[in-house]
């Protein structure tokens, strides 16, 4: 029964990072293509900036998502560096709760908030609400719960990220 919750995890990181690049292929494509029409044109077209907006929303959470299954989100790995055993376990187990509760947080009042909103248009894409705008708060947080629930069950707290997801450029 893990076995199929940790390959259906895989395939949702993967699906994750599918949209999240996609949005950022189709970022690159549009931001482009206003700029185009505003200075060369003089006709400036009055969707690609709404749009890039909405799909930066989209790439954040997703992205986001992604960092936290590959443990490439921010942390601060001095204190576990420090301890070992059973200190290192329960320190891992209590940052994983607190990661659990921020995210329920994040599903429950998002989900909330796109409930309040749904009937609000958005100007410049009267077929988008502003609801569907703040669905990736509530989706973001439901599926990284799937992600905190899967490192409850590999009790893989303060693993490395793996060598192919790091840069290997030096930021000093």
């Amino acid at each position: 029964m893990k076995q199929q919750y940790f390959r259906a995890m895989d395939a949702l990181h993967n699906a994750c990072l599918f949209v999240a690049g996609s949005c950022l292929v189709i970022i690159t494509l549009i931001v482009p293509y206003g700029v185009f029409t505003r200075y060369v044109l003089n006709s400036a077209a009055s969707w690609p900036e709404p749009m890039a907006v909405l799909l930066m929303i989209v790439l954040s959470f997703l992205s986001a998502v992604v960092c936290y299954r590959e443990y490439l989100h921010i942390g601060v790995g001095v204190l576990p560096a420090f301890l070992h055993g059973a200190a290192k376990s329960a320190l891992g187990w209590v940052l994983e709760v607190c990661m659990l509760v921020t995210n329920l947080f994040m599903l429950v009042w998002g989900i909330r908030l796109v409930e309040t909103t749904w009937y609000q248009s958005i100007a410049e894409f009267p077929i988008v609400t502003a609801g569907m705008a703040y669905l990736p708060i509530p989706l973001g947080g439901a599926l990284t719960v799937l992600f905190v629930i899967e490192r409850f069950l590999t009790q893989k707290f303060f693993q490395e990220p793996e060598p192919e997801t790091v840069s290997q450029i030096s930021t000093e």
